[in-house]
């Protein structure tokens, strides 16, 4: 949708110029690191796919599931980017659109949806483990009720 409906000279300002749809592409990670390095991004990418969809089946709580989805969606929808967008298979940029505070990345790296759900799952990610609610029974800490019983 960014594609056919933005141009990559003309930004457009929503939200009072909180937020500006600037079209770009980008050839490397984050914040457009290692750009000569399209094809390593694709292979890391597709492990972490792999290893997300068979980790999947073994989630035992919702709020897990919501963190490896998001995880797994963002990936999933910047590797789709990076195997079939120009220049070529495996070598392809990922369309980024959205720059917070000003236009085309000048107050802050510009980003896609694909982008804010990975790093919203891995921020709940770290969350949940930090509160003690891990992915398996075991790395659960237990609760009040937990320990009264143990006693």
């Amino acid at each position: 949708m960014a594609e056919a409906n933005l141009d990559p000279q003309e930004p457009v300002r929503i939200l009072g110029g909180l937020v500006y749809l600037s079209l770009t592409w980008n050839s490397g990670a984050a914040f457009s690191l290692g750009t000569g390095y399209t094809w390593i991004f694709t292979i890391v990418a597709s492990a972490v796919v792999v290893f997300l969809v068979l980790l999947s089946r073994k989630i035992m709580y919702p709020a897990w599931a919501v963190a490896i989805g998001l995880v797994l969606g963002g990936a999933a929808g910047n590797l789709i980017d990076r195997y079939f967008r120009e220049p070529g298979f495996a070598h392809g940029h990922v369309v980024d659109f959205i720059s917070v505070f000003k236009p085309f990345a000048e107050a802050f790296p510009i980003f896609n949806l694909a982008d804010s759900a990975l790093c919203c799952g891995v921020v709940l990610i770290v969350l949940l483990e930090l509160t003690g609610h891990g992915f398996s029974p075991e790395a659960r800490k237990p609760s009040r009720e937990d320990a009264k019983a143990d006693a």
